[in-house]
């Protein structure tokens, strides 16, 4: 059984609090929904058959686009109090007070924003489906940027919110402690054409093998856009790339500032406990496309998002892959429009890279308001 701090009211309202900005999902406040049959049959009768330009795409951002200020009037849109209210209970700490006021250094740990982003960027949901509805009713497909993969589900009907904020808490915690028994971290680096990222981390472990350490860690983190990559590992791994960085055809880099190798096998002991809370959360097959970080292709089943979440720690982030699955379509075809919901742009700016005439219809929902 999940532990006591998931109320059980608190799990019940899945249909009520994110699902309901779906109208499919349920006809009126707090009823049930329908059986899996029947939202496969509905997800049959959505798919575009004509215009794509008349559907959306929803990009949920991850870690690393939180800022003191989110979530400021967003408590007017529909559910979002609950929503902060729910949050609390399971967190423990008021993450409405942590979002809007601060301060940084604590909005910046793992175990605080990767709640905080999950939470405030289905609150820019609400506000979007409070400013334009039909962009809610005709979205056919959405991903999310490592912890926004969870967002994502949410807002696809795949998982409830309170179970899936538990999770996530699980999940920041072990990252973190993760993150703390070896001292790593993730380098952002945009390179020349020529570019060879693998070999580059092959060079660093070798190097940090020189210097003792027996078994080194240096992997492409994250696939952003052509020439653009995070590169993870242990830290003096990273030092070894920025200050050869010129030599291995690096254009740029930057250390991010994160506590620790995301997406590396230096995740590996956060892997169980997530995988555990997994198997105990209510999983259903997403009624719209949602896109695995892992592969960049569509869930199936209940039983790949479970398999996919846990991987997820330990694999490259594959958004360049994703947006090619997402935006591939024949010459001259429509694009959707698509919306990234949530803290920051760095979504937009990736989309921008990987596909400009797709950009061509973006537009970012953020996560703040102003104040009536």
């Amino acid at each position: 059984m999940l532990p006591s701090v998931v109320p059980r009211a608190s799990r019940g309202k899945v249909r009520t609090l994110v699902s309901l900005i779906r109208r499919r999902c349920s006809a009126q406040p707090g009823s049930s929904t329908k059986d899996e049959a029947a939202f496969l049959t509905e997800a049959k009768q959505r798919r575009p058959s004509a215009d794509p330009s008349a559907h959306s795409v929803l990009l949920f951002p991850g870690q690393g686009s939180q800022f003191v200020g989110m979530g400021r009037g967003l408590l007017k849109y529909p559910n979002v109090r609950e929503m902060f209210r729910v949050a609390q209970k399971i967190l423990g700490y008021d993450l409405l007070s942590l979002c809007s006021e601060g301060p940084p250094e604590e909005l910046m740990k793992t175990v605080h924003c990767q709640p905080a982003v999950f939470v405030t960027s289905l609150a820019a949901v609400e506000k979007l489906n409070h400013e334009n509805p039909k962009v809610i009713e005709s979205c056919v497909a959405a991903a999310g940027f490592s912890v926004g993969e969870f967002a994502a589900l949410v807002f696809s009907g795949s998982m409830n919110f309170a179970e899936a904020l538990y999770a996530v808490k699980v999940r920041a915690e072990a990252m973190q402690k993760a993150s703390e028994m070896v001292p790593g971290g993730m380098l952002s680096v945009i390179g020349k054409p020529q570019a060879q990222y693998k070999y580059a981390c092959l060079q660093a472990r070798e190097y940090c093998k020189s210097v003792g350490i027996k078994e080194p860690v240096c992997s492409v983190a994250n696939y952003l856009f052509p020439d653009a990559r995070v590169i993870a590992g242990h830290k003096k791994a990273l030092d070894f790339l920025q200050q050869n960085s010129r030599q291995l055809q690096f254009m740029r880099v930057k250390a991010l500032p994160v506590s620790g190798a995301f997406h590396t096998e230096l995740m590996q002991s956060a892997v169980e406990p997530l995988r555990d809370v997994l198997r105990q959360v209510e999983v259903r097959r997403p009624e719209i496309g949602v896109y695995s970080n892992v592969d960049g292709k569509r869930y199936m089943s209940d039983s790949h998002v479970r398999k996919q979440l846990g991987k997820q720690l330990v694999s490259p982030v594959k958004w360049e892959q994703t947006l090619h699955e997402i935006y591939e379509r024949m010459q001259g075809k429509k694009f959707p429009y698509t919306y990234e919901v949530g803290p920051g742009k760095q979504l937009g700016a990736t989309l921008q890279k990987c596909n400009r005439k797709a950009f061509a219809n973006y537009a970012h929902v953020d996560a703040t308001a102003s104040q009536e």
